[in-house]
């Protein structure tokens, strides 16, 4: 028997890292949002490793945090750990990784859904979509049918999922939770394209059977730099993760019985992640390393149970006992949990726009690793993408189109829609053309603004931004108006530091600008400094020293967003213009790109192809 439940502006179909972003950002926006999640204990589960960030993960968050979004600052009250990874590399590739303690996070944000105003949460599977004249029916497996405005749906890895450990599978979402197992058939009889993605996390252990006698150990950084903008208190590290290695009888195990992994029996049909691949995966692609790195991880300040990080496997599980207790400091390890390997349904991108809007269903849109990606911090900017367009298209206002140039989640949104995920997608700092302009320590000045725009960012928070702004401005002027006269202080410590000494007066900005020195190094001669965030003086550092870099890439930012501002026709038949290749003319049609500048990073599409454009928009 089925029943009408009731109406919504928007329904969001998972309660993971990307429905929580979406139905937040969409309730706050002020539309009556229902969230949908198979197990209520799983809303914001991390059932992958116990972390958030880390290289260009750490951005995404930061850059989520500045929209208004919730990820980071929940990050920053479930601490465990935080340490700056690259910090030897330069300011581009600095980013944030936080050791969290998983539980704790799931049950703060399934507090913060349930408190916010125009959300309800209900524990329920979706097993029917329908597209009608002016709305959506959503209809659970109970028989209650919800009428909608909007639909996003965020499945993870529950949609179809199934569960593989050596020649043992079955039908599971993540942690052994029920998988979501009928609203794939409702998907595709939309017309929507899926295909079927792998992903695996290791096992495990019990803490108190694991020798950290001689391990190496990996302390977190001091003082901490949270990940939201918002957190003013003083955050602690309260655990030690450590490092062990893989050896030659680790390999010679895993090889061994390498014909057991579904991954090489045939059994596992779904595409894998390129840059988190299994420890058999790694030892068979890598067979010339002799040793591969992991790292032992508590899960939460209440549970004993360690994670492997970079261990996991598919392997049956006598043989994973083996190959872990080949392994330093895991001889007598307990495993708990055994590692695995799920395979999913996921939707081919390239259907959607920059919105993540489905092109050919209005109102339907898609986030996290149902779009194709993997990881928490990617289906959290896609989750806060979506559901703030969703309601902007609701209440008839412009959308929200973030592009390449201004953040690392607009790169993220326009790889996925225009060059499709043919393996799960990891965002990472080398696919930004731009990431020395998208740092994580400006991701205020970026982002904020935007979120003030679409209604996410309150008044006392933008207030706060704008005089941080203009502290900003008077440091950046005094720097660059204060002169340094020369004194043996000053020259003893510039030779120390092995760069010239001055014999006039020099601009404090242009000692900054040493390769050699830094504003904590100079502190001693600077007596007029103001106290000032961290944060400030971290921000004109990196835009004093890279200068030069930074004005090159802002003039490429300008090319790029004159070939955006030339816009194409979304309904236009590409096999209408002649000229352009035959392999060009089926990707444009498949994509239908919004500008010229999009259509140009299509693969595929070549710079000949290209030229034939614009002569056609020229006539």
């Amino acid at each position: 028997m089925s029943y009408f439940a009731g109406k919504y502006d928007v329904a969001v179909i998972g309660a993971g890292h990307a429905g929580i972003e979406a139905a937040l950002a969409s309730a706050r926006l002020g539309c009556k949002t229902v969230v949908f999640t198979i197990n209520m204990d799983a809303v914001g589960n991390c059932p992958c490793n116990p972390s958030i960030g880390g290289t260009a993960k750490g951005h995404l968050v930061r850059e989520i945090d500045a929209l208004g979004g919730e990820m980071g600052k929940t990050a920053d009250e479930c601490l465990l750990q935080m340490r700056m990874l690259n910090r030897g590399k330069g300011p581009a590739v600095h980013s944030l990784r936080a050791q969290i303690d998983r539980r704790r996070y799931s049950e703060t944000m399934k507090h913060k859904l349930e408190l916010q105003e125009n959300l309800e949460l209900h524990q329920a599977e979706i097993t029917d979509l329908e597209e009608l004249d002016d709305c959506w029916k959503v209809v659970t497996r109970m028989g209650a049918e919800y009428e909608v405005k909007a639909v996003i749906i965020a499945t993870g890895t529950y949609l179809g999922g199934r569960i593989y450990i050596g020649e043992v599978n079955f039908e599971s979402g993540p942690d052994g939770i029920f998988p979501a197992t009928f609203l794939g058939a409702s998907l595709k009889k939309l017309g929507l394209s899926l295909r079927r993605f792998k992903t695996g996390t290791p096992a495990r252990v019990l803490k108190s059977s694991i020798d950290f006698t001689d391990l190496e150990k990996q302390n977190g950084d001091e003082p901490i730099i949270p990940f939201s903008y918002e957190t003013e208190e003083q955050l602690q590290n309260k655990v030690v993760c450590h490092i062990s290695w893989t050896n030659e009888n680790t390999k010679k195990i895993i090889l061994d019985n390498i014909h057991r992994s579904p991954l090489y029996s045939g059994m596992i049909h779904g595409v894998g992640p390129r840059y988190c691949p299994s420890l058999e995966d790694k030892i068979v692609r890598f067979s010339d390393k002799e040793r591969h790195q992991l790292f032992i991880e508590p899960c939460g300040e209440n549970t004993e149970e360690m994670y492997l990080q970079g261990m996991s496997s598919s392997l049956p599980e006598e043989v994973q006992l083996k190959f872990y207790h080949s392994i330093k400091g895991l001889e007598n390890a307990i495993v708990m949990r055994p590692a695995y390997a799920i395979e999913y349904d996921c939707v081919d991108p390239l259907q959607m726009d920059n919105t993540l809007e489905f092109i050919e269903h209005p109102g339907l849109y898609g986030a996290g690793q149902f779009n194709g990606s993997s990881g928490y911090e990617e289906a959290a900017a896609q989750g806060i993408v979506a559901g703030i367009n969703a309601a902007l298209k609701i209440q008839g206002k412009e959308p929200m189109i973030l592009d390449r140039a201004g953040s690392y989640i607009g790169t993220l949104v326009d790889d996925l829609v225009t060059k499709g995920a043919n393996d799960p997608y990891r965002m990472m700092t080398s696919r930004s053309e731009y990431r020395l302009i998208l740092r994580q320590d400006n991701a205020d000045e970026r982002m904020t603004p935007i979120g003030r725009r679409v209604g996410l960012i309150s008044d006392e928070r933008y207030s706060k931004f704008l005089k941080k702004q203009e502290l900003k401005a008077n440091e950046l002027e005094r720097i660059k108006k204060t002169v340094i006269p020369p004194t043996d202080e000053l020259n003893s410590l510039l030779v120390s530091r092995e760069t010239s000494p001055i014999n006039t007066g020099v601009k404090l900005v242009d000692l900054i600008k040493r390769p050699q020195l830094s504003y904590e190094i100079l502190s001693s001669i600077d007596k007029d400094r103001p106290q000032l965030d961290a944060n400030i003086f971290e921000q004109i550092e990196v835009e004093v020293k890279y200068e030069g870099y930074i004005k090159k890439q802002l003039a490429q930012v300008e090319q790029m967003r004159r070939m955006e501002s030339k816009s194409l026709p979304t309904d236009l038949d590409y096999k209408t213009i002649s000229g352009l290749r035959l392999e060009a003319q089926e990707k444009l049609n498949k994509v239908h790109p919004s500008n010229l500048g999009q259509a140009a990073r299509i693969s595929g599409v070549s710079p000949a192809d290209i030229s034939v454009l614009v002569i056609w928009m020229s006539k």
